[in-house]
């Protein structure tokens, strides 16, 4: 590499400058006050571990996007995050084993994915989130979707705020009830995420699958739009199995919930939001803003996490990127204040600095040229 190319950081890799920092850091520190104030706990889990802890469990998903490197003492093989919640769930699930009732555990710090997630996205996002564990009820899953947004509303991020919302369950029980191969399920679960109606027919009909079946799998990709859609919704899907009902029970509970103490977020139900169907066990959810098709914080529950660490238990949580949301946010233009002195041996002038200092002021040295 050229002496002028030394200062290029790889493709997807950023930084922040002075003024982006000092907005992150304000972010940082209102944010983990918001969710402090609800209780959860903040921990700082460490930025590499053994690869098999990382990729356990939910982390399977991960391993494409795991930066991957060989531990000079052990000489394992460990991985640098690409996510916080395996980390977060080992913790829970070993570390804060003997907790007594439900905890509840926030985070926040660099993680590095070997691949953009989306077009123009960072692959060194700073991650904040906050999870619940030992509940499987809809009370935590509402609470950790208030608290999330209640986190935006605070950094001025509720407007024309929507939520979209889905179920994994719906499809694991549409495709188990059709008898899918894993390979089908996986090739029907693409085709979905794009909503190609003609190739989600075409493969339906290479299937070969009952006409109810196939009718109920290819209505998925068209139920979405509001609340009146999980009414349809129960209507089109009324022959499909017991866990397939139980889902939308669990949608049409949570679109109650949310009307009652969300009034002002716009609800979006997508049957075939399927985002993290890997290792979602239930309720999935991200917020949008207006005329934007990335995310900003999104989330979901994740039961039986913790069970490869000897600890199985129900568990939900949102995650956001603290560096993205800070790009939503003017960069604030206020200049501090700043003192200027000449650089002295005076005491007397160095104790009033450290007054000064002590007291939130700035004070410059003018060192001597």
């Amino acid at each position: 590499m050229s002496f002028k190319q030394r200062w290029m950081l790889p493709e997807g890799i950023d930084e922040l400058m002075p003024e982006q920092a000092a907005q992150l850091e304000t972010l940082r520190r209102k944010l983990i006050d918001k969710m402090q104030g609800w209780g959860y706990k903040l921990v700082f889990p460490p930025l590499v571990e053994y690869l098999d802890s990382l990729l356990t469990g939910t982390g399977k998903a991960l391993d494409l996007q795991t930066f991957k490197l060989t531990d000079q003492m052990s000489g394992r093989l460990m991985g640098i995050r690409a996510d916080f919640t395996p980390q977060i769930a080992r913790i829970a699930a070993h570390n804060l084993r003997d907790h007594k009732g439900v905890l509840r555990l926030c985070y926040i710090g660099n993680v590095l994915h070997t691949l953009p997630t989306g077009q123009g996205t960072s692959r060194n996002p700073i991650q904040l989130g906050a999870e619940i564990y030992g509940h499987a009820g809809p009370e935590s899953d509402m609470e950790i979707v208030q608290l999330m947004i209640e986190m935006l509303a605070s950094v001025d991020l509720d407007n024309d705020l929507l939520l979209d919302l889905g179920h994994v369950g719906i499809y694991r029980g549409l495709a188990k009830d059709a008898g899918l191969s894993e390979e089908q399920e996986q090739e029907l679960f693409a085709a979905l995420q794009r909503k190609e109606i003609t190739q989600i027919a075409s493969l339906l009909s290479d299937y070969q699958l009952s006409p109810e079946n196939h009718s109920m799998l290819l209505a998925l990709a068209e139920l979405n739009g509001g609340v009146e859609i999980l009414q349809q919704a129960k209507q089109v899907l009324n022959k499909a199995s017991e866990s397939v009902q139980k889902s939308l029970n669990t949608l049409q509970t949570m679109a109650n919930l949310m009307m009652q103490r969300l009034p002002n977020v716009v609800l979006n139900f997508d049957l075939a939001e399927l985002r993290g169907y890997h290792y979602h066990t239930g309720l999935v959810f991200a917020a949008y803003q207006a005329d934007s098709s990335q995310a900003i914080a999104m989330g979901g529950r994740y039961d039986d996490i913790g069970a490869d660490f000897g600890h199985a238990q129900p568990a939900t949580g949102f995650s956001l990127d603290l560096k993205a949301i800070a790009s939503q946010l003017p960069v604030e233009d206020e200049e501090q204040d700043v003192i200027t002195v000449e650089w002295s041996d005076d005491v007397t002038q160095q104790q009033k600095i450290a007054e000064l200092r002590s007291q939130g002021q700035t004070v410059i040295y003018e060192l001597p040229k």
